[in-house]
């Protein structure tokens, strides 16, 4: 097998995504990767550090991408609008990009500077979006953590199969979402 013309780091990056998301993310390996790209192992060692290294471009780019889907979802909008907006988003992107996206809970090295700075711009949109309700500080960030917990969660059962019933998955999340907002605003009323 000789090397294919024209690989380089973008490439392979992106053929890992896509193995990982058609495949599971544990069953990217190298060997896995290489094939896919027709290359022999040890060419890839010139574009990432090994498997680790793979890993960790993977988490940056899910956290960067993630990131961008959430900031694109709730430009021009507000409040439960916006709210609403970010949860479809944050579930399309599981839907679209499973493996991608359990790619960023593997990361090796969750404290590198630019995976900080990429999962900072997700919090301090969500951070931005929740303003309007009647938080504290320290109640927001309880709530962001609410927020993706429940986005989490509902892509997790959907991705499997958890959701048999017949009703809408998307209707479901939307009632969730109000509920959970509804419960932002009347937390400090008793």
């Amino acid at each position: 097998m000789s090397p294919r013309q024209g690989l380089d780091r973008g490439a392979l990056l992106s053929a890992a995504a896509q193995l990982a998301d058609s495949d599971g993310f544990h069953s990217l390996t190298l060997a896995a990767l290489a094939q896919r790209l027709d290359v022999r192992s040890p060419s890839l060692y010139n574009h990432i550090n090994g498997l680790p290294g793979l890993r960790q471009e993977l988490a940056l780019m899910s956290a960067q991408q993630l990131s961008r889907a959430l900031t694109e979802a709730s430009a021009g909008r507000s409040g439960d609008e916006a709210i609403q907006e970010v949860a479809a988003a944050y579930i399309g992107f599981v839907r679209k990009h499973p493996g991608l996206y359990e790619a960023f809970f593997h990361a090796p090295d969750r404290q590198e500077p630019q995976l900080v700075v990429a999962s900072t711009a997700a919090l301090d949109l969500l951070l931005r979006l929740l303003q309007p309700y009647p938080l504290n500080e320290a109640e927001a960030l309880h709530a962001v953590r609410g927020l993706r917990s429940l986005c989490h969660g509902f892509a997790s059962m959907g991705e499997k199969g958890g959701f048999g019933m017949n009703f809408d998955p998307d209707e479901s999340l939307q009632l969730t979402v109000t509920a959970f907002l509804d419960g932002l605003r009347h937390l400090h009323k008793a």
